[in-house]
C-alpha cells in the first residue's frame, strides 16, 4: 500500500489473516527484496509460519520467500489477496481525517496502533443480529476502558 509522506510515496507493508484482522504493519521507503525480506521475517517470527501466504504479483515477495525457504506456500491469484486490499479502507478513512502524515516514525506508530484498535472494535456487524452486536460492542468498550485506565 502506498502512503504519501511529505509529498513522497512510502510503502506500508501489512500482514492480514484469513478473517481480515491486521497482524503486522511495516513502513519502508523502498519496495524491493530487502524490504520484503525484513517484513516477512518480522511477521513470521511474531505470528509463526502459515500454510498459505497470499500475496500480489510483486516479484520482491517471491525473492524474499525463496530466501526464507517458503516459496511453495506462496499463493498468487487474481482474488487471492482481497482481504488485504479491503483492509486498506479504514486506514485510508482515518488518514484523510488526519490530513496525512509528516514523519515516518509517526506513520509507523499510527499504523500499528490503528490496526490494534480497529481489530478490537471490528465486530462484523453484517454477520450477527442487533442484540449480539450490541453485547459484543459493550464488551469491547468495557475491555478498552479497563485497558485505558
Amino acid at each position: 500500500m502506498y502512503v504519501k509522506l511529505n509529498g513522497e510515496m512510502v510503502y506500508l507493508w501489512r500482514a492480514v489473516d484469513h478473517e481480515g484482522e491486521i497482524l503486522e504493519s511495516f513502513v519502508t521507503r523502498t519496495r524491493d527484496k530487502a524490504a520484503a525480506l525484513g517484513f516477512m521475517k518480522k511477521a513470521l517470527k511474531r505470528h509463526g509460519s502459515r500454510q498459505v501466504i497470499a500475496t500480489d504479483g510483486l516479484r520482491s515477495y517471491g525473492a524474499a520467500m525463496d530466501e526464507l525457504g517458503c516459496r511453495d506456500r506462496q499463493e498468487i491469484g487474481r482474488w487471492a489477496n482481497n482481504r488485504v486490499e479491503n483492509s486498506h479502507l479504514p486506514f485510508r478513512r482515518r488518514e484523510r481525517a488526519m490530513l496525512r502524515f509528516r514523519q515516518m516514525k509517526t506513520l509507523q506508530k499510527f499504523a500499528s496502533v490503528h490496526a490494534n484498535i480497529h481489530n478490537h472494535f471490528s465486530l462484523e456487524r453484517h454477520l450477527v443480529d442487533r442484540q449480539t452486536y450490541k453485547h459484543r460492542r459493550s464488551a469491547a468498550l468495557a475491555e478498552w476502558q479497563t485497558l485505558a485506565s
